[in-house]
């Protein structure tokens, strides 16, 4: 199916990244599953909240930032290179398909991005590493050296608009597809999960592979419960070989 394909999407949740040493979040004992998430109009609201928004985000920084891409982020990297996939949309915010050699231009990121944060006003970049100095140094939440206007993680909170461009991107790419690959998702988490049945719906070939089953395995058209890297290893091995 792959080595047919010349414009697969590959969709990717949290099952990518547990190889890196990242954890899922949202599993029992996650990191979800032990701090009520702070909704996006608390954050907005509260000095307070944003401080501790920032805390547990800061956290997590401390996880996910010292990881490199694992073997399934090389080898859908790889398979990109070789024209198999044109796009990846990822549920992921740590940053590992574009340090994995995936051009930008073809990551869709619908639950944006936790290696920069952004001023919600003007929308200028902030760097995590100045976030950090200024709560230490100053006990605040931090605010846009440009406008003044409130600084947050360049994530998709809970309670927060998901972006429509990104969605619309993903949406097109989706349609345009002619093979959709799910990798490490539990595909419960919408409207994220709502591009695999868009494929199906448009008649894609579409193939799941997670470790566990997940609600939408009854669609695809190939389901594979296992790690994805030495499976997508393998078929590396199967195209070089080819």
């Amino acid at each position: 199916m792959v080595q047919r394909a010349r414009r697969a999407v590959v969709f990717t949740g949290a099952g990518i990244s547990t190889e890196c040493g990242i954890p899922d979040f949202r599993s029992p004992g996650g990191f979800w599953t032990r701090y009520k998430p702070i909704d996006y109009s608390e954050f907005l609201a509260s000095e307070d909240t944003r401080i501790e928004a920032w805390r547990r985000f800061l956290m997590i920084r401390e996880t996910i930032g010292k990881a490199e891409p694992g073997p399934s982020h090389r080898a859908v990297a790889q398979l990109a290179e070789r024209g198999h996939v044109a796009t990846v949309i990822t549920q992921n915010i740590d940053g590992l398909h574009q340090a994995s050699g995936i051009p930008a231009q073809r990551i869709i990121e619908i639950h944006g991005n936790g290696t920069y944060a952004k001023c919600l006003t003007c929308g200028l970049r902030h760097e995590i590493g100045w976030v950090k100095d200024t709560i230490e140094a100053t006990g605040r939440p931090p605010r846009c050296t440009a406008c003044g206007g409130i600084v947050k993680s360049a994530t998709i909170s809970f309670g927060q608009a998901m972006p429509e461009q990104e969605m619309a991107d993903a949406r097109a790419a989706t349609l345009n597809a002619d093979l959709f690959i799910a990798i490490g998702s539990s595909l419960q988490v919408f409207p994220a999960a709502g591009f695999p049945v868009l494929a199906k719906q448009n008649r894609t070939p579409m193939v799941i592979l997670n470790r566990e089953e997940t609600g939408l395995d009854g669609l695809a058209d190939l389901v594979i419960h296992a790690d994805s890297g030495p499976v997508l290893c393998a078929v590396m091995d199967r195209i070089r070989a080819a």
